[in-house]
């Protein structure tokens, strides 16, 4: 197993703020359907009536490791084998961050993405994405009815794309040191703590809102509902929280392979983490446990979405068919690190315990997941009576928290 795309990509460079089109309201539970996303307007786009023939090719915008076609490892390939099957040859355009993936796909030059949800309501709301009809799309029915129709793949139940795969970012400490295995953040928030030096966090303004995770279980009055959706109050608190906390981080991670060694070599010996570099630690012999904490976690969720001008839409419908098959999407999800989007994936696996250690089937541990979205002035949580902290705020303030 390998996860060959560093997260930070996802959010990083998403300091743009979005047009106020792009308000939209959510839930306040984890990972709930949006009974609706009111102040989001999305253009009047219709989703293609029918599967017209294979056009022969098809150019996608994707993260690293999501079209694999067998030229990093020659037995992980499910590239050739949709070519094979379809007609279509693919053409993919590797991108390293959500803005890039976004100013791509305005080129007009590409036919599908795999959209984080930083930058799916961007694309929504542009113009430059349209709505699927997932009557063309049959694995679609396989797919978790936990990751369909969500705010960052839909609007007012209206379909933008298919899910990809999911994830948690979780807490991760060394047992060897940590000899009380905690189950709340608090660990990494002490200021007392007794692994001063040694306590690791997210590099990214997006990790502002762990804290305001921890804050809606341990401060209530605050009244946060959803860490994505954050007043002026809410978000002060956040960054009281994260700065304080930064009195007791070693150090801020973002490349993977470095949290590894950092747990490895016990430069670090609590903090958050992924699944993937918990199982990779591991099997490099460091003594490490992993939890969902009992205040819930961040993580994300990935969806593939076709462009609305798309000159291949034929091949680009197949290719998001393709990709939540049951096996493409079990073999994405070993490739990268994830829990598959498809159902049936599960049975696929070369791993047969890999969807019960990526959590795959358990709706009620991602039931406790807030999935990655991006912050903006129309609270996402509903709320109009109020302004929110857009994510350029959040990025100027995850600066001076870092110092």
């Amino acid at each position: 197993m390998r996860s060959t795309r560093v997260r930070a990509a996802l959010i990083a460079t998403a300091g743009l703020a979005l047009a106020a089109a792009t308000a939209c309201g959510g839930g306040s539970t984890p990972g709930a359907t949006a009974p609706g996303q009111s102040g989001f307007t999305a253009p009047k786009l219709e989703a293609m009536k029918t599967l017209g023939p294979a056009e022969g090719q098809v150019n996608l915008v994707a993260w690293a490791g999501y079209a694999e076609d067998g030229s990093n490892d020659p037995k992980v390939d499910w590239v050739h084998p949709f070519e094979k099957a379809t007609g279509c040859k693919v053409n993919t355009k590797t991108a390293s961050t959500s803005d890039e993936m976004v100013n791509l796909m305005k080129t007009g030059e590409y036919d599908a993405v795999s959209a984080s949800g930083d930058a799916s309501l961007r694309l929504i709301a542009s113009g430059t994405a349209a709505p699927v009809n997932l009557d063309l799309i049959p694995n679609y029915k396989d797919v978790f009815e936990g990751l369909k129709l969500k705010p960052w793949n839909s609007v007012n139940g209206v379909p933008y794309g298919v899910p990809h795969g999911r994830g948690a970012n979780l807490l991760m400490w060394r047992t060897d040191v940590v000899t009380t295995p905690p189950d709340s953040w608090g660990v990494v928030f002490d200021p007392a703590s007794p692994y001063k030096g040694k306590v690791t966090a997210y590099d990214s303004p997006i990790y502002i809102a762990d804290a305001a995770v921890y804050l809606m279980a341990t401060k209530p009055e605050l009244g946060i509902k959803n860490p994505y959706a954050l007043d002026d109050k809410q978000f002060q608190a956040s960054v009281d929280l994260l700065k304080q906390q930064k009195q007791i981080i070693g150090e801020y991670w973002s490349d993977y392979t470095k949290a590894i060694q950092a747990f490895k070599g016990g430069d670090t010996v609590v903090g958050t983490t992924w699944q993937v570099i918990a199982n990779l630690a591991t099997a490099e012999k460091a003594p490490v446990e992993v939890v969902l904490p009992k205040e819930g976690a961040t993580g994300w969720s990935d969806t593939w979405m076709v462009a609305a001008q798309a000159k291949n839409p034929g091949c680009a419908y197949r290719w998001l068919d393709w990709i939540i098959s049951p096996t493409a999407n079990a073999q994405v999800a070993e490739w990268f690190g994830e829990a598959p989007a498809n159902q049936k994936s599960c049975a696929q696996t070369s791993d047969k315990a890999f969807c019960d250690t990526f959590h795959a089937t358990d709706e009620s541990y991602f039931s406790k997941v807030y999935y990655w979205t991006t912050p903006i002035a129309q609270c996402l949580d509903g709320r109009t009576d109020v302004k929110c902290v857009d994510y350029s705020e959040w990025t100027r303030a995850w600066t001076e928290i870092k110092g």
